[in-house]
């Protein structure tokens, strides 16, 4: 009975489809913001989900003993008050006749009245969350982890919000012929014959509720699925094994960029000072054929190898000569490696 009113409730009040019902009255107080729940499909026969209650919130699953500082608000959402009138041949009114175990003998219909009151709706602040979120990790250890975990059709879900009643209220059930005024008793006593059930329960007792899915990272990291599109989950190993080989790939795409960059300008600085070389006539830039000047020599016959120039082989790319100068010395080194043409001459100019 119970379930089929906030069945009722939820279709009447909508919520682009979000909101569900509380299937039962014995777990009304387990749909609290910041519960956990459990999502599964149920197969593919049917569409639609089971949400499993759990004894958790959110911060048992977390590491550390931090308290989570998203607040909640409530308002008052509306007054609800329905009667409605189920026909006994449909899937609804067999369900709510095997729950309520109500005598339909010669009834062709069942009167069903909620009478809800004020309702309230609790919501947690999002943005409060999603910024609290980014600094936790989860607990690996934790058993509903591990037990959602092992299991490919669970998605953890996080309670977001839900809609409570504020004061005591009553579903009542009245089985009979379809147009026959409806009566509503209280007590089975004043009904001897069971054609009449009733319930009555507390005042905050919450009657639906919406859910984010989790999805948990295998860092412990998670984010919440605040959009449909977005699915909870758990992290595939594979999923987490591309991504990394995906940020590699960029890590190595971007240093080899900036190489290139580097190796880039370094040319277009040996072009420029290669080209003032050329332009200028012999007599300006042949210094080393002047009476008096430094002289090139090949560095083999001194028993020193081959390496690299010491103008233009000192960056990215490794130019070697066997030439060089006896008369200059860099770095304590007696000796200087430079490429007979342009290299010795631009040297000697700069030295100059």
């Amino acid at each position: 009975m119970f379930a089929a009113a906030t069945k009722s409730f939820v279709k009447q009040v909508g919520d682009g489809g979000r909101l569900v019902p509380v299937p039962s009255l014995s777990e009304a107080d387990k749909y609290q913001p910041l519960s956990l729940v459990v999502k599964k499909k149920r197969c593919f026969l049917f569409p639609r989900y089971k949400f499993t209650s759990t004894p958790f919130t959110l911060k048992d699953i977390l590491l550390g003993d931090r308290e989570i500082s998203a607040g909640i608000s409530s308002y008052q959402l509306l007054n609800y008050e329905d009667e409605s009138d189920v026909s006994l041949y449909g899937r609804r009114g067999n369900h709510i006749v095997n729950d309520v175990g109500i005598n339909v003998t010669g009834s062709d219909s069942i009167a069903v009245k909620a009478s809800f009151g004020i309702v309230t709706k609790h919501e947690v602040e999002v943005s409060t969350l999603l910024k609290e979120i980014t600094t936790r990790k989860i607990n690996f250890d934790h058993s509903l982890i591990r037990q959602s975990r092992s299991s490919r059709k669970a998605v953890l879900c996080v309670v977001m919000e839900s809609i409570r009643t504020t004061r005591q209220c009553s579903l009542s059930v009245h089985a009979g012929i379809r147009g026959e005024a409806m009566r509503f008793h209280f007590m089975d006593e004043q009904n001897p014959k069971g054609r009449d059930k009733a319930i009555v329960f507390p005042a905050h007792t919450t009657i639906a509720f919406s859910v984010f899915e989790l999805f948990i990272y295998l860092d412990g990291a998670f984010d919440l699925c605040v959009t449909s599109v977005s699915k909870g989950g758990f992290e595939k190993e594979e999923t987490a094994t591309f991504a990394l080989l995906y940020r590699l790939r960029n890590i190595l795409f971007e240093r080899n960029r900036r190489v290139m960059d580097v190796i880039s300008r370094s040319q277009l600085y040996l072009d420029d000072l290669f080209s003032d070389y050329y332009d200028k006539p012999l007599s300006m830039t042949d210094i080393s054929l002047k009476e008096g000047t430094h002289i090139r020599v090949n560095l083999l016959n001194h028993n020193i190898p081959k390496g690299p120039c010491i103008l233009c082989g000192m960056g990215n790319f490794k130019r070697e000569t066997v030439y060089g100068c006896f008369q200059c010395s860099v770095d304590g080194q007696k000796y200087v490696r430079l490429h007979a043409v342009p290299c010795f001459d631009i040297w000697h100019k700069r030295m100059k």
